[in-house]
């Protein structure tokens, strides 16, 4: 896949909010050829937010699509899945599935974006990473071991293969219900993608009603 990061499109913001009527294809999101299995219950609409820590548009979107998280019915489930494309990538994918694993995650997860683009850390060796890690709870050792876990290389992996059914080749990116992906490009800018994808979460709720 290639290593470049999905640029925000200048000039094309939407000037009203999309209906799941008004949604086109190939215009707003993607359709994947084949959908993708879904993490969570049957009854619940998954929106996966495909992410690196090191990216900068990632960053910028978190604002705007954690406000939107607090707006979501109870059907929706949010999935993060760190991006998997080799190098400092993968580090950063472990770091998550780690803090995941010891449980700290949640209150670490925008603490480890600041980091990186507001204090200029990078955050790419376990050392490091264990540092971090250890102002939230949690020691030194037991963030070494959780790094280097079987559990977490596998969870690791399994978001490598999500990335390659999901046709990803870059982030960051909203998949909804495991078929429609959306893009800053499809989207118009970082700040619509949460706007499409509520809309995509409507247009779900009205397929699974017929």
């Amino acid at each position: 896949m290639l290593k470049t990061l999905m640029v925000t499109l200048a000039g094309l913001g939407l000037s009203a909010a999309v209906s799941a009527q008004e949604l086109v294809e190939g215009q707003h999101y993607t359709l994947l050829e084949s959908p993708v299995a879904t993490q969570v219950d049957e009854d619940q609409i998954e929106v996966t937010e495909a992410f690196w820590f090191g990216c900068p548009h990632c960053y910028r979107l978190q604002t705007s699509v954690n406000e939107w998280y607090e707006t979501l019915d109870d059907d929706v489930s949010i999935v993060h899945m760190p991006a998997t494309m080799g190098g400092d990538w993968n580090t950063h994918a472990t770091a998550f599935y780690a803090a995941q694993s010891l449980g700290i995650e949640d209150e670490l997860h925008q603490d480890f974006f600041d980091a990186i683009h507001q204090d200029g850390r990078s955050l790419t060796e376990a050392d490091d990473i264990a540092e971090f890690f250890s102002d939230y709870g949690v020691s030194e050792e037991e963030a070494k071991q959780a790094l280097t876990a079987f559990s977490v290389r596998s969870e690791v992996n399994k978001a490598n293969s999500r990335m390659r059914e999901m046709r990803l080749m870059g982030v960051p990116a909203l998949i909804v219900d495991g078929r429609y992906v959306v893009s800053p490009q499809s989207a118009g800018s970082l700040e619509n993608m949460p706007q499409i994808a509520d809309a995509l979460i409507e247009k779900v709720r009205s397929e699974r009603t017929q």
